[in-house]
């Protein structure tokens, strides 16, 4: 059975609907967890931790999100995406209920780190491409992707200054509660992302078990430069969510201008994104990827030397936002590109666990320099390093199809 009669067998299931209730799902789950920088001073001055507390257990979650991911992604690919959406939002729901509860360093680990990675890894906006990629038609697919990332960044506008509100007015353990009821809502809506179980691939490509899909995918060099340039992708975004709100209060900014900044991050994302997604079909993805890598680099040198000032901090945030996940879209559909969408979620989920290891390292590190040298400046450099780096790692890339999926085609 083909993709787009899997739709039209579900009645209801149309592109649309499938898009419109992956996007609200994206949404919901990228909300809380791009809030939780705010979390990070309130829960810190109350149990008297140091940044590194916090910090660790947050780099835990990118860790264990990034572990979860290619597992999430084969049993979504197997068994079904919206099994496995289900799954992720109650382990999220659990974590985020938990973190209101935690008093001790560990009990964090486990609720903000373990619980709340592994529920990313389930319910998070890889899973969904991965269904777009599976239920949507072709002509559909590079959009869908742009807009399932772009939905995830409206979380994060959304949830930032409703985070900061939220807070104030009812305190940081009832704030936590609140997100995790909302963050049920993800149960009904993954009815529409439903894949079939084991459903053959929209090509005749030879059948491929996931064991031959990951030596495939890791003997081609351009899938692995793909993969390490990602890592960049990870750390420079988890450092920023994290420790952004903290070094603007550092730098004598108020908590309101990290939340706004969070928010125009989010808002322009939404450009960034649907941008990069309806460019993928048009441009190669890898001067794409090549191009937001450089950017990223530079408005971060721009905006640590530049004073400290409202304004300044509102531009960085809008800049960043239209580089902030817009590598998503052309990563994801490199992936498809190359390997089918048999086993994309599983395959982009490979990618995305590089990701989650620079994020680990994003956020520990922040919470670990600052600990030690009392400023984040060492670790913005080190995040325009890599920047540039990935911005030549990707520039090699070849944007074929391997050669069983070019057969298959021809």
């Amino acid at each position: 059975m083909s993709m787009q009669s899997a739709v039209r067998a579900a009645g209801w299931r149309t592109p649309a609907v499938v898009v419109v209730c992956g996007c609200l799902i994206a949404m919901i789950s990228f909300g809380p967890r791009s809030a939780l920088g705010f979390f990070l001073t309130p829960m810190s001055q109350e149990h008297h931790w140091g940044r590194d507390v916090f910090s660790m257990a947050l780099a835990i979650q990118n860790l264990m999100w990034g572990v979860g991911q290619p597992f999430a992604g084969g049993l979504a690919d197997r068994y079904g995406a919206n099994r496995v959406l289900i799954v992720g939002a109650l382990l999220y729901a659990g974590g985020l209920a938990l973190m209101s509860h935690a008093t001790t360093g560990g009990t964090l680990d486990v609720s903000a780190g373990l619980l709340i990675g592994f529920g990313l890894s389930g319910c998070s906006f890889t899973i969904v491409l991965g269904a777009f990629g599976r239920l949507l038609p072709g002509e559909w697919r590079s959009l869908a992707f742009g807009l399932g990332t772009a939905a995830g960044s409206f979380g994060q506008f959304l949830y930032s200054p409703i985070a900061v509100a939220l807070i104030d007015k009812f305190g940081w353990q009832s704030a936590l509660v609140i997100f995790a009821a909302v963050t049920l809502i993800i149960v009904p809506f993954a009815v529409a992302l439903a894949t079939p179980r084991a459903e053959a691939p929209v090509v005749a490509a030879p059948k491929q078990s996931f064991r031959e899909a990951i030596g495939e995918a890791f003997a081609h060099r351009s899938y692995v430069l793909l993969v390490i340039g990602f890592f960049t992708c990870g750390f420079q975004l988890a450092f920023t969510t994290v420790h952004l709100p903290s070094y603007l209060v550092d730098r004598g900014l108020s908590a309101e201008v990290g939340g706004w900044t969070l928010a125009t991050i989010g808002l322009f994302n939404i450009i960034g994104s649907i941008a990069s997604g309806y460019l993928g079909s048009r441009m190669p993805k890898r001067y794409i990827l090549s191009i937001i890598y450089f950017a990223r680099a530079l408005s971060i040198l721009v905006f640590i030397v530049l004073p400290p000032s409202t304004p300044a901090t509102l531009i960085y945030g809008a800049v960043t936002g239209l580089l902030w996940l817009s590598t998503v879209p052309p990563t994801s559909g490199l992936v498809a590109t190359m390997f089918g969408t048999r086993w994309l979620a599983m395959l982009f989920g490979f990618a995305f666990f590089s990701h989650q290891v620079g994020g680990f390292l994003g956020v520990w590190l922040g919470g670990l320099v600052y600990d030690y040298v009392g400023s984040y400046n060492p670790v913005w450099y080190l995040a325009i390093f890599f920047g540039v780096m990935s911005a030549i790692i990707n520039l090699p890339i070849v944007e074929e199809p391997v050669t069983r999926t070019a057969a298959a085609t021809a």
